[in-house]
């Protein structure tokens, strides 16, 4: 059953209405509270928020693993010094060690300073393509 984010199906998760989910940082806090048991991370080393939990592959599946990143994009087209400014705003808004210490607390690993800027981004997001895209073509999947 599809459910509109983490958040409704985390609650169907602990209402037991569902056995299991996939789910993003957003259910390390209903695993921190005991409320659900995190058998996973399908990551390739453990989250260091919640480095208890063993990564897919130290769980028997060996190569399931991969990675939810965010990234900040703007038009083609915009100027050098406006993408520059808004990588800096990023980067020191990253460094600050509350906001760190905020989002490590919900779940979100933070990446290196090197993956931070628009040519780490870019490197992450071919990797991903290369990665992913034959086995999209091979599955046949289509946007919708």
């Amino acid at each position: 059953m599809p459910y509109r984010g983490s958040g409704p199906a985390i609650e169907a998760l602990i209402a037991g209405q569902i056995d299991f989910v996939f789910g993003d940082p957003g259910v390390i806090p209903a695993v921190r509270a005991g409320g659900v048991k995190a058998i996973a991370a399908i990551a390739k080393q453990r989250l260091s928020s919640v480095p208890e939990v063993p990564t897919a592959e130290e769980s028997g599946l060996p190569g399931f693993a991969f990675g939810n990143w965010v990234g900040i994009f703007a038009p083609k087209g915009t100027p050098k010094g406006i993408i520059d400014k808004l990588s800096s705003a990023v980067m020191s808004t990253l460094a600050e060690p509350s906001i760190r210490a905020r989002l490590i607390d919900l779940g979100v690993e933070i990446p290196s300073h090197e993956q931070q800027t628009p040519d780490g981004l870019a490197a992450l997001q071919k990797a991903d393509l290369e990665q992913w895209w034959p086995i999209i073509k091979a599955a046949g999947i289509k946007p919708e």
